[in-house]
């Protein structure tokens, strides 16, 4: 009892002096006994503010970072921390930790126990609150710790921003050159690689190349190089190209831009979007093909071209001569203001791979298309679309993820095989095709095969182009490859032309097909009774 009276009589005493005294001598006592604690301490404390300096307008970069590691190391784990604060935003599952006022989180680094102390202050006269955090670690070893920690905190806040924020879906609102030219809206597509229709090895492919990308930061800046990456997707409506783009999306934790063309105006507006996209994030101009008329360009320069070439010729009669410079001159002051007024695939080619196409970093540029021959050499070379991609109809393995996806086929099914020999026969339909006949008779697992069955047969005794699998050597149909390298390598690229031989072998081939499918038929109806 004795104790507790003299600590309340201390107290109170500590209470009226500091009514008694002015509050310059409490402050410098009280920097005096910090002093004498810091002198006589085996340890060292930073503080990191919320805001630089007074004002609070400056957010400090290295407190958010703080925050967000001490999420990463999830403190609710941890018994040194006895309280927390929980929170959750309405557009997100995941639950956000953050250390209640003036309670610690303890962590260890390189052998050495450290800790970080949130504190929370409030403003006299006012209902702001001034929050920071302290940290705390051994004063003998602090000039080796202190940077090298700093550095694992902030790559480490980095990497849980990037899987753990809100991802966005932009598109262009037509006013590219006011500060704000995107709108976005929460991106929560849900298609992952694991759900793609796509081959084994084709799919390793892109995993790889987008794993190598995204973590190849030191490699880009070595040799010189804007830190982006150019894909080309290609094949017929229906083959799976948005669905890979989101997939790409969802692997890497990008923001994905969705650039519409017809809405641009002309160059300037292009390059200000391309200013206001931010890093890490894949801009995506759907068929590049339609958007504009981007081979107007070449063929106009080519018309004027061959416009000069038979004035020149036609020389020596002076009027008529004159009259054809006249007009020529019409025509290109018309064409200039057209060029002026729109964009161009001069100004498509700077966006893409031009000066300011390295404005920011971790950036990947996707073109789509149906057709691949439509769109201009130029837009698909190496150096803007590293990587091309053929989606075509479905193979037996990007069948089997279908049928697993929509029907829950774990195993094999009777009618697998037809369907493989359906496939090499020519009657490969494309994800789309086979994923809404599924979609529709998913209630019926056997009724669901037998429905792709007869739309894969009708297509074949339609006439329906027979595709040669064993051509390919990465399929994840008999039409899809990795290409990577310009146009130059189509033709012998195993996506490229078929040989002369091609068109004698598929009449063959359909007629030992429709042989083989009675067979299969046959054997399928005795083992089940259909």
């Amino acid at each position: 009892m004795e104790i507790l009276s003299q600590m309340w009589s201390f107290l109170g005493l500590l209470t009226v002096l500091q009514n008694v005294l002015p509050s310059q001598l409490l402050s410098l006592l009280h920097s005096f006994y910090e002093s004498l604690q810091d002198l006589f301490s085996p340890h060292s404390y930073f503080e990191i503010p919320e805001f630089n300096g007074y004002c609070g307008v400056d957010v400090n970069d290295l407190y958010r970072h703080v925050n967000l590691f001490l999420n990463s190391v999830n403190p609710a784990g941890s018994s040194t921390c006895r309280r927390l604060t929980l929170s959750r935003s309405r557009s997100s599952n995941r639950i956000s930790f953050t250390v209640a006022p003036n309670h610690t989180v303890h962590d260890s680094f390189s052998g050495h126990s450290l800790s970080w102390t949130h504190h929370v202050d409030t403003v006299q006269d006012s209902v702001e609150e001034k929050r920071s955090f302290t940290l705390k670690l051994p004063k003998r070893h602090r000039q080796t710790l202190l940077s090298a920690y700093l550095d694992h905190v902030t790559s480490r806040a980095e990497e849980f921003e990037r899987v753990s924020r809100e991802r966005r879906l932009f598109t262009n609102n037509g006013h590219g050159s006011y500060d704000s030219g995107w709108v976005s809206v929460p991106f929560r597509h849900p298609s992952t690689f694991e759900t793609l229709a796509l081959e084994p090895q084709l799919k390793k492919q892109i995993t790889e190349d987008l794993t190598a990308f995204a973590n190849g930061k030191e490699f880009y800046h070595r040799v010189g190089r804007a830190w982006k990456r150019g894909y080309l997707l290609y094949g017929p409506p229906g083959s799976g190209k948005s669905s890979l783009i989101a997939a790409m999306a969802n692997y890497l934790c990008y923001d994905v831009y969705d650039l519409e063309l017809t809405k641009v105006t002309d160059n300037s507006e292009l390059r200000a979007l391309l200013l206001q996209t931010t890093n890490r994030s894949i801009i995506v101009i759907e068929d590049i093909d339609c958007s504009v008329d981007l081979t107007a360009d070449r063929m106009l320069k080519s018309s004027n071209s061959s416009t000069t070439a038979k004035t020149k010729r036609s020389s020596s009669i002076k009027e008529r001569g004159s009259r054809i410079a006249s007009s020529t001159c019409g025509n290109n002051n018309n064409n200039n203001g057209e060029e002026s007024g729109r964009v161009t695939l001069s100004g498509l080619l700077n966006f893409t791979d031009g000066l300011w196409s390295c404005c920011s970093e971790e950036k990947i540029i996707v073109f789509t298309t149906n057709h691949r021959d439509s769109v201009d050499p130029a837009l698909i070379r190496c150096g803007r679309m590293d990587v091309h991609v053929s989606l075509g109809t479905c193979g037996p393995h990007a069948f089997k993820v279908l049928a697993k996806n929509y029907l829950g086929i774990e195993s094999h099914h009777a009618l697998f095989d037809v369907v493989e020999s359906c496939i090499r026969a020519g009657g490969a339909l494309t994800p789309a095709q086979i994923g809404e006949v599924l979609l529709r008779n998913r209630g019926n697992v056997d009724l669901a095969m037998k429905e792709v069955v007869s739309a894969m047969q009708a297509k074949i005794l339609s006439g329906g182009e027979v595709m040669e699998c064993d051509e390919l050597v990465i399929t994840r149909s008999p039409e899809s490859v990795v290409v990577v390298g310009s146009p130059e390598n189509w033709d012998s690229s195993p996506g490229g032309k078929y040989g002369n031989g091609s068109k004698k072998r598929k009449e063959g081939t359909k007629a030992n097909f429709l042989v083989r499918l009675r067979s299969l038929t046959k054997s399928d109806s005795g083992r089940k009774g259909v």
